[in-house]
Parts: C-alpha cells; structure tokens; sequence
C-alpha cells in the first residue's frame, strides 16, 4: 500500500514539472514512477505491488475455476435420480489470522455454491462450514487449505 502511494506521489509530481495536468499526462506519470519503483525494489527491499496485483488476479482466476466446478457438481447433485446427499457442518482450522483474510476467504466459501461459512470461533481459529455433500470432509478441508487459503495467503503477505 505504501508503495501504491509513493507511485502516486511520483505521478504528481510529474504532472508539476512537466507544467501539463492532462489526465494522460498523469497516467504517463504513474507508469513511469511504476517503472522507477521496479528498478529500485531490491534496494527498498520490496517485491512491488504488481507482483500482488498478480498474486490477487491469480486468486481471482481460482475463484472463477472453483465456481464454474462447484456449480456443475451442484447441478448434477440435483438433477440425479438419487440424490445420495450427506449435508453437514464441518469445523476448518484456519491459517490466515488477520480480520480481512478471514473475511474473504469466508466469502469465497460462502460464493462456491454448495458450501456455506456458517460462523468463526470466538478465537478467530476454526471457520464453521456447511457442505451440500459432506461426506468426505478431510477432503473439503484440503481443498479449502490448497486452494483459496493458500492463494490469500500468497496474495496479501
């Protein structure tokens, strides 16, 4: 976030010196302090922000897999003949421990149709949730771990 700032803090400041305060001018500016940004990060001991923004689109890109997948079992859990369901409520340690990290992946569970985050334990550690199908809920609980956990994981530290 603080180098997100500092880039705009530069784009403005070359909209100053350079004496036009086009919006393209600005834009040229921000790229061009992006690009000063880059060349320094070793020495300011930052990866960069574009490398998070990659890291985000990345979670974005899972989020879109797993609905599509997620969608279809439901589709076909509905539209067999016998719906062999086992509905539950499974409890999932969490690694992420931050208000925001909780939250989202909390919300990604919850927009995956067939699960549901029901409730997060009073110490912030377990995430209650339900499954359509929870018969095999180690299973749930892996997919949970490697998939959207990790990538907010990967995303925002």
């Amino acid at each position: 976030m603080i180098m997100f700032l500092i880039n705009i803090v530069l784009a403005l400041t070359w909209t100053v010196v350079s004496g036009s305060f086009t919006f393209l001018n600005l834009v040229f500016g921000f790229l061009l302090g992006a690009a000063s940004l880059y060349l320094i990060r070793r020495e300011i001991g930052t990866s960069g922000y574009f490398g998070r923004l990659g890291r985000i689109f990345s979670l974005f890109l899972l989020f879109l897999k797993e609905l599509l997948m997620s969608a279809w079992r439901v589709a076909a859990m509905v539209l067999s003949r016998d719906m062999d369901l086992t509905p539950g409520i499974f409890a999932y340690r969490l690694k992420v421990d931050r208000d925001f990290e909780i939250t989202l992946l909390a919300n990604l569970i919850t927009l995956t149709p067939g699960t549901l985050s029901v409730d997060v334990s009073e110490d912030r550690s377990t995430l209650y949730v339900h499954a359509i199908d929870c018969s095999d809920p180690e299973g749930a609980r892996a997919d949970i771990a490697n998939g959207f956990e990790r990538k907010i994981l990967e995303a925002f530290r």
